[in-house]
């Protein structure tokens, strides 16, 4: 059934029906639905603001790096420190 027809015979719901809906997803329909929401929202890129705490936080960083304060780390350091 595509897309279109599913949506005409679904009736509209509430946000917390849809989060309901969502919890009821295995993790990969979940994953597919935010790849589809994430697809939605980059055609409209230039409606979507980022808070001013991004600003904020990126600032911060580059304040580091330029300070020499920064630490990187390797790819392979990366995926240790994720894995713990």
């Amino acid at each position: 059934m595509s897309v279109r027809i599913a949506a005409a015979i679904i009736p509209p719901m509430s946000v917390l029906e849809l989060k309901e809906e969502v919890a009821r997803l295995s993790k990969a329909e979940r994953l597919q639905a935010m790849e589809w929401l994430w697809a939605s929202l980059s055609k409209e890129q230039q409606d979507i603001e980022s808070p001013e705490w991004h600003g904020e936080v990126l600032a911060a960083r580059q304040a580091k790096v330029d300070s020499g304060e920064a630490q990187f780390l390797t790819v392979d350091q990366l995926r240790d420190r994720l894995r713990r």
